[in-house]
């Protein structure tokens, strides 16, 4: 844990409420985000109980299974969920607009610009916790694989023909949002702890009650007080005041208020009278109005996380970073549209190998540009001597020897900080010029503890540097170790070329058999 974000902490037991870690926020927020708030059957994974979902808070929508085991009720659950999503989703892909997309030739490799089409904007989904996004991922995961009629006429068990399109969509986002700095599937709990520090541990802070408790206690009490009544506050009958929807309901609210409505439930069914009967309709409202009592603390919650996180500006590249997503979510769009297969079960060596070095540069990336775009988070970097910041007192003109000498100022900058750099020279630095990485080359440390600098870029191609590219003495300005932007990793061969050392070409002899179909794939 960084330094600063630690001192935040035991600041925030002393003040008796959170502490801010940013002065800007660093994830995009949609003008209409949808809210999910997914609740499961504890002890069985993948059974789902219940849905709240929507982007409007004061009329969200409801979805319950009153008989979780019931596998035909099951699907039409998941068949309504779909119904309900996928025109979210797709009124997302057709509104493009004409961008550059860099491709790579495979033979020469070269890099070229090509125009294509990019979706002016992409679906943006909430969940409460990082459980919530796991859940999605696991509905996925066991919605992707089912056959329609139209797919398999012969099929006994046909699901509705949106059903497998969501899961697509579902495993698409829950990878998405393993990249650093993704927005399309994000956790509310995730996006104010990133934002406040409270006092509590990191596994805590994945309760959203708990985590609001810290932030916004009411008058009086410190945010240790509320967010233990938010956490383990029961009334007289032994339920939880504010159930999480972790998305696992409670044991208490299982054994003691499920349970029996369930019971009552199978036993109307089993009667012998019609489905629609009142007895049976009695039972299926009672179930409805016990699980809408399980979600709907959490989804007040949920838009009071994003309220919050409208208070902060936008960081200055969040929306850069918004733009991968909707290249990310074209990308998608093009591959269900073209007829392409699901997501594989197992992703062959080439296909891992990219995303795990995907997340490596976009983390890199994202620890950048949120230095750059926040002071609190830069001073966190100089704590840790990855940066610093200091006043120019000089300013000396040189230039490179050859046939055409180039400007090369030399600076002396006076600063406070202690950066990791050599006593004797040598390294690079980096400043942020019109939103473009200016190199500088550290020459030596003066006895004083002066810092000189020579420029080495970004300065124009003629003999006179360009204004404003020097630094001027006076100036105050900020230096990083690191560099503004990630270099890209090694080239991988294709999936074709795959060594016989990490399970040969897909569908050699020597390729890994796909993974068996386990509980996680069926519901």
């Amino acid at each position: 844990m960084p330094l600063l974000s630690t001192l935040a902490r035991l600041e925030a037991v002393r003040a008796g409420h959170a502490r801010p870690l940013a002065t800007v926020r660093h994830r995009h927020l949609g003008a209409e985000p949808l809210v999910l708030v997914p609740l499961t059957t504890a002890g069985e994974a993948g059974a789902p109980l219940g849905a709240m979902l929507g982007t409007d808070r004061h009329e969200p929508r409801i979805l319950v299974i009153p008989q979780p085991r019931d596998r035909d009720l099951r699907w039409e659950f998941l068949g309504e969920l779909a119904r309900l999503l996928m025109p979210h989703i797709e009124s997302y892909a057709d509104a493009v607009e004409p961008a550059e997309r860099t491709e790579t030739d495979p033979e020469t490799g070269r890099k070229t610009k090509v125009e294509a089409e990019l979706c002016v904007d992409a679906p943006q989904i909430v969940v409460p916790s990082r459980a919530g996004i796991e859940y999605v991922r696991l509905l996925g995961r066991s919605m992707r694989f089912r056959r329609t009629a139209e797919e398999d006429p012969e099929n006994p068990y046909p699901a509705p023909s949106q059903v497998p399109l969501l899961g697509r969509w579902f495993t698409h986002l829950a990878e998405r949002s393993r990249v650093p700095g993704s927005s399309m599937l994000l956790a509310a709990t995730d996006l104010l702890s990133r934002h406040w520090a409270t006092g509590q541990s990191n596994l805590e802070d994945q309760h959203l009650g708990s985590l609001l408790a810290w932030i916004s206690p009411p008058e009086g009490v410190t945010g240790a007080e509320w967010a233990l009544r938010m956490e383990l506050g029961r009334d007289q009958d032994g339920q939880l005041l504010c159930p999480p929807a972790g998305p696992a309901t409670d044991p208490a609210f299982d054994n003691r208020l499920l349970a029996p409505a369930i019971a009552k439930f199978d036993a109307a069914r089993a009667s012998g009278g019609p489905r629609d009967g009142d007895a049976v309709r009695l039972a299926e409202r009672a179930v409805r109005k016990l699980v809408v009592s399980q979600m709907e603390n959490t989804w007040w919650q949920t838009w009071e996380a994003i309220d919050l996180l409208r208070t902060l500006p936008p960081g200055e590249r969040t929306e850069e970073r918004w733009t991968r997503d909707r290249w990310s979510f074209t990308g998608h769009r093009d591959r269900v549209r073209a007829g392409e297969p699901p997501q594989p079960r197992r992703d062959d060596a080439v296909t891992a190998a990219q995303k795990l070095a995907t997340r490596e540069t976009e983390q890199v990336r994202l620890d950048a540009q949120e230095a750059l775009d926040d002071p609190l988070v830069m001073a966190g970097r100089r704590f840790a001597g990855e940066a610093f910041a200091g006043e120019v007192t000089e300013v000396a003109m040189e230039w490179s020897e050859g046939k055409r000498p180039r400007p090369r100022p030399l600076l002396t900058v006076a600063t406070e900080d202690r950066p990791q750099l050599a006593d004797e020279g040598g390294g690079k630095v980096f400043r942020s010029l019109d939103g473009r990485q200016q190199a500088f080359e550290f020459v030596r440390r003066e006895e004083d503890g002066q810092l000189v600098l020579r420029v080495l870029d970004k300065m124009g191609a003629g003999r006179e540097p360009v204004a404003g590219s020097v630094p001027e003495k006076g100036d105050r300005v900020c230096w990083t170790l690191f560099e503004h932007d990630a270099r890209g990793g090694p080239k991988l061969p294709d999936p074709e070329n795959t060594p016989w050392t990490h399970g040969g070409p897909p569908g050699s002899a020597t390729a890994p058999a796909l993974d068996a179909v386990t509980d996680e794939d069926l519901l």
